[in-house]
């Protein structure tokens, strides 16, 4: 029974990730992502990883913790392209827009 509820927190998980690709992919910016929690989230799945394979314990929801492991990377990875994006939309810093007040 443990290995069944395990199952369906690791799915549940699971799910909301391909929807956060998706979003980060679509917004073409890193706004309003935490790098930390994402980074955060991995080490907890590469944790139970560990944890399955120290224990001898590989059942199938070894599986979900890799395939949520490797979401959690794309999403990453999202993140860095994203970010290099938001960055080269901003004005290089030192030029001044001339105001028509100015004149």
């Amino acid at each position: 029974m443990g290995e069944l509820l395990e199952a369906g927190m690791v799915i549940c998980f699971g799910i909301s990730w391909p929807a956060s690709i998706y979003k980060s992919y679509k917004s073409r910016t890193a706004k309003g992502k935490s790098l930390l929690f994402l980074i955060l989230i991995i080490i907890g799945y590469i944790f139970g990883i560990l944890s399955k394979i120290i224990n001898n314990n590989i059942t199938y929801v070894l599986f979900f913790y890799v395939l949520n492991s490797f979401m959690v990377l794309a999403d990453i990875a999202l993140y860095f392209k994203n970010k290099k994006l938001d960055i080269s939309k901003k004005a290089p810093s030192g030029i001044v827009e001339k105001n028509s007040e100015d004149t």
